[in-house]
């Protein structure tokens, strides 16, 4: 039988192809979005095998220009033989010929080796790794310490934006799992109107409460140092706004979620509460270099 290879952007349709697949993943959140996957400025795409998926891979676009990879399913029938890598660059190639995506990421833990290769070998170099650390009970952290002040002035959020995060090439976690490269476009929106931010007393530091769904419902916490456990009052300011929203949605389980790099997390105290995953690590490349590349 000749075989045959092809690639295309998949559709809800496609559902019981994907089914067919034999990833070896059981309880696939995939599985139960798929339609989610399809849409909106969502992309999914399958590697076909003759009329079988081999390899189903895709892409999300966040501020028309940012893409993210992610979905990455193997058929273990057809593992080793390089087709993640081909989709891979097949959808690098999809993302930027999108008007304004200038810039394709890609997440992947730190000790998958073989995913960390195939990132470097379509060009993508890794820029940050990060713990998304959560808990649900800060209790232990908290010394009954003073609040910090929330800011309400639009024109002070964007001075401690500029300041803190624009002007120091922070990586900035807009959403539990998807940290970019910062530029105002993460921004331009009604962030800064629903994000919460708070400054200490000194102002000399401030930090961001936002929600964000994805399993489970989070406060996601953003700090842009590492000197964390340094400071006093934050534990207590995050663990107030999180009892509010619990008490306002009781029948929901909701984390506190907060991006720590290496340095921070081992910089917390010994009676911490939060789970620390292994940490991710940010891949990307621009445009530019693509078009070098290329």
């Amino acid at each position: 039988m000749i075989r045959t290879m092809a690639i295309r952007r998949l559709h809800g349709e496609d559902l019981e192809l994907f089914k067919d697949m034999n990833t070896g993943i059981e309880d696939d959140y995939v599985l139960r979005v798929f339609d989610q996957l399809t849409e909106g400025n969502n992309r999914l795409f399958g590697l076909f095998i003759n009329d079988q998926i081999a390899v189903i891979g895709g892409f999300t676009l966040f501020k028309k220009r940012y893409a993210m990879l992610g979905r990455l399913r193997t058929d273990r029938r057809f593992r080793g033989q390089n087709l993640a890598t081909e989709l891979n660059r097949y959808l690098i190639k999809e993302a930027f010929h999108i008007d304004g995506i200038d810039w394709v990421g890609a997440n992947t833990q730190e000790d998958n080796f073989p995913a960390k290769r195939v990132l470097k070998k379509l060009g993508l170099t890794p820029l940050t790794a990060l713990h998304g650390a959560w808990t649900d009970n800060l209790s232990s952290l908290s010394n009954d310490q003073e609040q910090w002040q929330e800011v309400y002035n639009k024109d002070e959020k964007k001075d401690w934006i500029q300041g803190a995060i624009i002007d120091t090439n922070y990586i900035f976690p807009y959403a539990c799992y998807y940290p970019f490269p910062t530029s105002w476009e993460l921004f331009n929106g009604d962030e800064l109107d629903h994000w919460r931010f708070f400054e200490n007393k000194q102002r000399t530091r401030f930090f961001i409460l936002k929600t964000d769904q994805k399993k489970h419902h989070y406060l996601h916490l953003v700090y842009p140092w590492n000197d964390l456990h340094l400071q006093t009052g934050i534990w207590e300011t995050t663990q107030s706004v999180y009892e509010d929203i619990v008490k306002e949605n009781p029948n929901e389980q909701t984390y506190i979620w907060v991006d720590l790099t290496k340095e921070a997390a081992s910089q917390l105290p010994k009676n911490h509460s939060f789970t620390l995953p292994s940490p991710w690590v940010l891949h990307g490349i621009t445009k530019e270099k693509w078009e070098r590349m290329n």
